[in-house]
C-alpha cells in the first residue's frame, strides 16, 4: 500500500511539473526562448527528474524486498 502512495504522490509532482513548466519557460526572457536553448534546459531539468523518480523507485524496491526478507528470518526463528 506504502508503494501505492508513493507512486500517486509522485504522478501528483510530475503533473504539476509539467504544468508549471510552460510559466517558468515563459519567465526565463526572450534569450533563451530567441536561441532555442530553453528546449534543451527544459529536456535536461526533465531528464534530471525522470532519473531521481527511477532511482528511488529502484531503491524502494530493494528495501522492501529487504523487509520481506528480515520478516521471513524472523517468523523461521519464532
Amino acid at each position: 500500500m506504502k508503494f501505492f502512495k508513493t507512486r500517486i504522490f509522485f504522478i501528483i509532482v510530475l503533473f504539476g511539473a509539467l504544468y508549471l513548466c510552460p510559466a517558468n519557460a515563459y519567465a526565463a526572457g526572450d534569450f533563451m526562448r530567441e536561441t532555442g536553448k530553453i528546449n534543451v534546459v527544459v529536456g535536461v531539468i526533465l531528464l534530471l527528474f525522470f532519473g531521481i523518480v527511477a532511482y528511488l523507485i529502484r531503491l524502494e524496491r530493494k528495501l522492501t524486498k529487504l523487509e520481506h526478507q528480515i520478516n521471513d528470518d524472523h517468523e523461521w526463528k519464532n
